[in-house]
């Protein structure tokens, strides 16, 4: 019965292949776009999670919070103040997740090299600045632990910044300047970074790396520093550092609020980055299952007109010994027939969707299996659903009254 059935149907669609192949295109549309959507909603994810993984291992940076008073005063001692070297040091020795805290003073000064003169942010930090923001050194070596203690004036450039300043010459062993203050600096090129790209925090490929003690006790003379950079021991930790260092931090500063403090984490940006990205998915996805509605309601038309098309047909039959069963099983199987012709077609053109805007969008081709299977599952239940009245609207007529129909 079910062959006899499917094969009926297939004739009746294939009699009237224009029209079928209209009433598919919504189901065809629909369940290409939902597929698309998912897929390129599944690859860009997975591109953003991999740049912000590269931005750095397990990385956890506390910053000082804005200036805050009472009564219409500001607090006498800023809590940028409290971030000195020894909090650093006293956070890796209370918090067992973290593995190493490195501090980090920025500045903004102007560099310059023969005529060109270029506008930059300087870093003052340490050694394992490269370790923990998984950074590597193109030419040359990093700041090294001696730079530090000797206070030596080197300078590692990011890679635009020392393609901007020396062009295709080697900056190797040259001498920059810094105007920072209207003070004039001089420092050696001791290394080029590799092409990193942007961060949370801006290009990295637009900036200067130099010793700490040369920031603070030579440039800008001050005992503090902007931020602190920690690193837990392993992804799996890195929530319970966190912790850590929030408490640490609450008791250190006798501030319980965490008014004096905040603290990101990869962790909770990825979290952010998964949720709006899924909120999205799932908004461009309702969109597109919209389509696959019109679809059923086209096939729902073209079945009611066939149903009356047929009706002289519907009567014979009748009159030959078919029962009302055999009637609705028929037009409910043209009516699927139909839905999951359009479903395979649609995930055929979701694939091809799904490749090009990969290619444009320059993100990992990914078919999500689940948004695959969901996606035909409800082109089946559209079909059956819209199809469902016609059907009983055609085996309920009457036999008499079908063949007197004309």
């Amino acid at each position: 019965m079910i062959l006899q059935g499917l094969k009926i149907a297939l004739e009746s669609l294939w009699a009237n292949k224009m029209r079928s192949f209209l009433s598919m295109l919504g189901i065809v549309i629909g369940v290409g776009a939902v597929i698309a959507i998912v897929s390129v909603g599944t690859g860009s994810t997975q591109q953003i999670t991999a740049r912000i993984a590269n931005l750095g291992s397990n990385m956890i940076t506390i910053y000082p919070r804005a200036l805050r008073g009472q009564f219409g005063r500001l607090s006498s001692i800023s809590s940028q103040q409290k971030f000195t070297l020894e909090l650093s040091e006293h956070l890796e020795e209370f918090c067992p997740s973290v593995k190493q805290v490195i501090p980090l003073k920025q500045v903004n000064g102007r560099l310059i090299s023969d005529d060109v003169n270029i506008n930059s942010a300087i870093i003052g930090t340490r050694a394992e600045y490269t370790e923990i923001n998984n950074y590597e050194i193109a030419q040359g070596v990093f700041i090294n632990q001696e730079d530090d203690l000797e206070r030596r004036q080197v300078i590692v450039l990011g890679h635009q910044l020392a393609s901007d300043l020396f062009d295709n010459e080697n900056p190797l062993g040259n001498l920059v300047r810094l105007n920072y203050d209207g003070r004039i600096f001089q420092f050696t090129v001791i290394g080029v970074m590799k092409e990193k790209g942007g961060s949370m925090a801006g290009n990295l490929d637009e900036r200067a790396y130099v010793p700490l003690s040369v920031v603070m006790d030579r440039l800008t003379a001050q005992k503090y520093v902007d931020s602190l950079l920690a690193q837990a021991y392993s992804s799996d930790e890195a929530n319970r550092a966190v912790q850590e260092i929030e408490y640490f931090m609450q008791k250190h500063l006798e501030d319980e609020k965490r008014e004096q403090f905040r603290i990101t984490s990869q962790d909770e940006i990825l979290d952010t980055v998964s949720s709006v990205t899924n909120t999205m998915n799932m908004m461009l996805g309702g969109i597109a299952a919209i389509s696959l509605l019109v679809g059923g309601i086209g096939i729902m038309n073209i079945m009611l007109v066939s149903v009356t098309e047929r009706t002289r047909e519907i009567g014979i039959r009748k009159a030959l010994g078919a029962q009302n069963k055999n009637i609705l099983f028929q037009f409910l199987m043209e009516s699927l027939s139909l839905s999951s012709l359009g479903g395979v077609a649609g995930i055929g053109f979701g694939w091809v969707a799904t490749y090009f805007l990969a290619q444009y969008g320059n993100w990992p081709f990914i078919i999500s299996t689940i948004s695959v299977i969901i996606a035909f599952s409800f082109a089946l239940f559209i079909g059956i659903f819209f199809g469902l009245y016609p059907a009983m609207k055609a085996a309920k007529m009457n036999p008499v009254d079908a063949l007197r129909y004309e």
